[in-house]
């Protein structure tokens, strides 16, 4: 619970001045200073672990405080306190007692841990760091200017003026802020009797384009096939020729034009899936 007024706790001597600003504590801000303390002489043992952990114990309402920050944005209120109290403990393994107050560094050190967590574990869809980014400054921004009553919706324009951003960049962070979450192929997107799913506009893979790829991958083979090959090639799988025709029309063997065409076809599939690259080429007996 965060208390807005001045705490008076015990033992805390008061200012002198009156006119002088109370410094504002939390309830759950205990003063460890002393245990921080004899965790920083302590070497690791059992009597050091057991500060520690009366260190994590005494500021876990804070964590917890912290990560009722992020309730309501998909993920439980007690997934998120395992993951400030997670932070909480690197915070105490990496404070410095001389450098100030624990709360002004475990505050920041807490609330990205659970930031981070959002970041890399809840994006339904894997979004790149940079797009991340962009969307939250075009949340951000998009809050600011619409906190006066009656404000109208933010521009494009106006968002890449008030963040430093181009329009493009302000596009693909205001695409990126519907893709936290994703919608199932199965949502409707009309209603009636004529409504359609999300999968219904998804297109189909087109076998053809996979002939396209095999026949300019086979064109460089076939050019560096033998003349004879590449016409028995030819009579055989675009005149549609039997091979014992083949070979009437050659004047060799049925089997030799058998022979011809499976070593031949074998080559250019070679060739075709990258099998022979850094190979020099080797002549074909005939």
């Amino acid at each position: 619970m965060l208390i807005e007024t001045p705490t008076i706790r015990p033992g805390t001597p008061q200012s002198a001045d009156p006119a002088a600003p109370a410094r504002r504590r939390h309830d759950d801000a205990p003063d460890t200073m002393a245990l921080f303390g004899r965790l920083a002489e302590l070497p690791d043992g059992p009597e050091r672990d057991a500060v520690r952990d009366e260190l994590v114990t005494a500021w876990l309402p804070m964590a917890h405080r912290i990560a009722g920050r992020f309730r309501d944005r998909g993920e439980s209120l007690e997934d998120l306190r395992q993951v400030a109290a997670l932070g909480l403990v690197k915070a105490i393994d990496r404070f410095d007692p001389g450098r100030g107050a624990f709360e002004s560094y475990a505050v920041p050190t807490i609330t990205g841990e659970v930031k981070r967590h959002f970041r890399d574990r809840m994006w339904a869809l894997r979004v790149p760091r940079r797009v991340q980014e962009l969307r939250n400054k075009v949340r951000v921004a998009r809050r600011e200017l619409a906190q006066s009553p009656g404000s109208p919706e933010p521009s494009v324009a106006a968002l890449a003026a008030h963040t430093g951003l181009t329009e493009e960049e302000v596009g693909a962070g205001m695409e990126a802020l519907e893709s936290f979450s994703t919608l199932s192929l199965d949502a409707e997107l009309s209603a009636g009797d004529d409504g359609y799913s999300l999968a219904d506009t998804l297109g189909a893979a087109d076998g053809s384009y996979d002939t396209v790829i095999d026949r300019e991958s086979a064109k460089e083979g076939l050019r560096r096939l033998p003349e004879r090959e590449r016409a028995i090639l030819y009579m055989r799988f675009f005149e549609d020729m039997t091979q014992s025709r083949i070979a009437d029309c050659l004047g060799i063997s049925q089997m030799h034009v058998s022979r011809l065409i499976s070593r031949s076809c074998a080559r250019v599939r070679d060739e075709a899936m990258g099998e022979r690259a850094g190979r020099p080429g080797r002549a074909v007996r005939t």
